[in-house]
Formats: structure tokens, C-alpha cells, sequence
């Protein structure tokens, strides 16, 4: 297939469908999680669940970067921004994160912060190069997919000696995250979150290839089909996902093959290794303290580090006590089990993360699916 339309198929989709429903086994139940949002909105917006056998379950992962920014991170660059005076920059979901005392960076910018959104790492250095007297931070978020472009924001910005340019590394890690969620006691102990295999991640894949699952898939025993974003990926995936657990395999497949390989992009990984090193822990919304599961800058670009130059700790703030989002990520709770979505908390007024990006469960949901709630 060339173009985007043949992966929206609806015909074709619907074939991928009977094909799965002649395969599941009656009296069997089948669990998978899709880690990343983008397949949290896609199985949303595309109604590919009302597709599926009733046996076949889809469990919300804590793939979407926004979501899993806990508060005190949020908290540190709003310090940056009112405290330090810096012009702090991002993308443009991360500004509207919920924060302490009612605070997010766009209500911040509100009370006479210089926060920027920028669509591009390079726009947060073209700002730096532009305002020489002023300091001007970069809050880097993300997985594996929006390090590299950090990576080398650092290391031009070492080469043009811009003393005033530095990151707030909030990057995070794919298989640390897939790690504690199988060792949780959710998924481990109660099985109460069960799990019998993962749609991989499709940006990220392209980064870090498809390798690094293989040690779920034989250690957990649990299989890992790797999946683009387009509805017709799902379904593949999901297809594959059923034939794996009724032959009693446990493998990595790739059904994105037209942009992942199993080593990724080496060049991506060279420039981030040589920016970045691992964080002995660090903590995720929903999923508490994650050991070596985020990236910091390393000791030979340490004159870029926000955290070092201001001096800033980061301190845990708990979540509201009114929302999920930490039960959602964790695949315990759906958004409709929350008892302010779509009223108190909506996309226009997001108490917690996973209603800020269309990534998010709840913004997911909201948006295409609670419609079939009220029936």
C-alpha cells in the first residue's frame, strides 16, 4: 500500500476483523495493552474496539509523554520561568499540564512568565541566539522518538558557545516503562491488570528498532507486535497478537516493517549516547519511581543542564485526589471509571494530564468515545 486512505480501509479492516474473530477461542479472554497514545487515539477514533470480539480487550498503557510528566517536573519549569526569569520553551501540549496551586505554564505565562511554545528544538535555540541577555531553557519531554532532537539542539549549542542555552530533560524510556508495568503487582501478584501481549510503539521503534522487546517476549513470555498508527496496523497487530497467544508463542513481530528494523536508527542512538546518560530513577505520573528509566545530561555537557545551572530540586507532589489519570496509565482504571470526566475535567479543562494531549486516554475518549456511554 502507497497512500494513507488504503490504511483506512473500512472494508479491509472489517476482513482483518472476521479473521480475528475466527481465531479467538470461545471461553478464552484475550488482554492486550497498546503502549503508545497514538494507538490509544487511533483504536478511539477509528471505533476499531466495536470491531473486535468481546473477548478481546484493549488495556490503556502509559505511552503518551504528557501524561506521564508528574506534576513536580511541571513545577520546576514554572520556577524556571517566574523565579529565574528565563524565557522557557516547549511543546505546545506540555504548557497546558495541570501543575500546583491551580497553576499550568500557560497560566503561568498568564501572570507574566516568558513561556513559549515552539514547534521544534532549533526554534528553542533560534530564540536563545536572538535574546543573548536573556537565559532561555528548553523543557525537553518525551520518549525515545524526541531525545535525539535534543541531543543535538545540546551539542549545537556547545558548538556555538551559547552560554545562555540550556534543558530541562524530562525524556523518559520505553522498556523501563514496559518493565515495571509487567513486575507491578497488578499485572504480577493480583492479576488484576491482565496482560497477555503489547502493541509496540511506532515513532519510538524507528528510533530503538524492535531489539529491545525481544527481552519481554522471553523473559515475561509475553509477545510484542510492533504496529504503525493507522487503523489497518492495529487490526494487523492485533491479529497477530491472537495467533502468537493461541500457538503458545512469545515473540517479537514487526508489522511496521516499512519503518522500523530490529536495530533502529544507529546514528539517532549514537547522538543521544553522546549526550545523555541514565538517571538512577526517576518518577512517572501513575507509575511512581522507575529506576533508570530517564535520560540527564552527561558531566562533559553539564554547562547545559537547567537543573545543575539554577539549582532547582524536584520535589513529589501528589496528583488531585478526584482523578484517575495515575489508574489509567497504569491500565487499572478506564477513563469513563472516573468520576469527573467529561464534566469536571474536559480537554478545555484538564484536572489531570491524560485529558491535555489527543495522546491522552481521556482526551481520546472524550472525544470519540463516550458517546457509546450514554447508551
Amino acid at each position: 500500500m502507497k497512500y494513507i486512505d488504503e490504511f483506512r480501509n473500512g472494508e479491509v479492516a472489517r476482513t482483518i476483523a472476521d479473521k480475528i474473530d475466527a481465531l479467538v477461542q470461545p471461553g478464552r479472554n484475550y488482554s492486550f495493552m497498546e503502549f503508545c497514545g497514538g494507538h490509544t487515539h487511533a483504536i478511539s477514533r477509528y471505533g476499531l474496539s466495536d470491531l473486535l470480539p468481546a473477548n478481546v480487550t484493549m488495556v490503556h498503557g502509559p505511552g503518551c509523554p504528557v501524561c506521564v510528566l508528574p506534576i513536580g517536573r511541571i513545577d520546576m519549569a514554572i520556577r524556571l520561568a517566574l523565579e529565574h526569569g528565563v524565557i522557557l520553551c516547549s511543546y505546545g501540549d506540555t504548557l497546558r499540564v495541570p501543575a500546583s496551586d491551580g497553576l499550568s505554564l500557560l497560566r503561568a505565562k498568564a501572570r507574566g512568565g516568558d513561556i513559549r511554545m515552539v514547534y521544534s528544538t532549533l526554534d528553542a535555540l533560534q530564540i536563545a541566539r536572538d535574546n543573548p541577555q536573556r537565559e532561555v531553557v528548553f523543557l525537553a519531554i518525551g520518549f525515545e522518538t524526541t531525545t535525539p532532537p535534543t541531543a543535538l539542539a545540546v551539542q549545537q549549542a556547545s558548538l556555538e558557545r551559547l552560554q545562555n542555552f540550556s534543558v530541562l530533560s524530562c525524556h523518559v524510556l520505553t522498556p523501563a516503562a514496559i518493565s515495571h508495568i509487567l513486575e507491578s503487582p497488578e499485572v504480577r501478584q493480583w492479576g488484576t491488570v491482565p496482560i497477555d501481549g503489547f502493541i509496540g510503539p511506532a515513532h519510538v521503534s524507528t528510533v530503538i528498532g524492535s531489539r529491545p522487546y525481544e527481552f519481554f517476549a522471553e523473559e515475561y513470555r509475553k509477545p510484542v507486535v510492533i504496529a504503525g498508527f493507522e487503523p489497518l496496523d492495529v487490526m494487523q497487530a492485533i491479529l497477530m497478537l491472537v495467533r502468537q497467544v493461541n500457538e503458545g508463542r512469545a515473540v517479537v513481530e514487526n508489522e511496521f516493517a516499512r519503518a522500523v528494523t530490529r536495530d533502529g536508527n544507529l546514528k539517532a542512538q549514537d547522538r543521544v549516547a553522546e549526550v545523555f546518560e541514565l538517571r538512577s530513577d526517576f518518577e512517572w505520573r501513575g507509575l511512581g519511581i522507575v529506576p533508570y528509566s530517564a535520560l540527564k545530561l552527561r558531566e562533559k555537557y553539564a554547562a547545559f543542564d537547567a537543573e545543575r545551572r539554577f539549582e532547582i530540586n524536584y520535589k513529589t507532589v501528589p496528583d488531585n485526589k478526584a482523578c484517575e489519570c495515575g489508574a489509567i496509565l497504569r491500565g487499572v482504571k478506564r477513563p469513563q471509571d472516573c468520576k469527573i470526566f467529561g464534566t469536571v475535567c474536559t480537554p478545555e479543562n484538564p484536572v489531570g494530564s491524560c485529558m491535555v494531549s489527543s495522546e491522552g486516554a481521556c482526551a481520546a475518549h472524550y472525544s470519540y468515545g463516550r458517546y457509546k456511554d450514554m447508551n
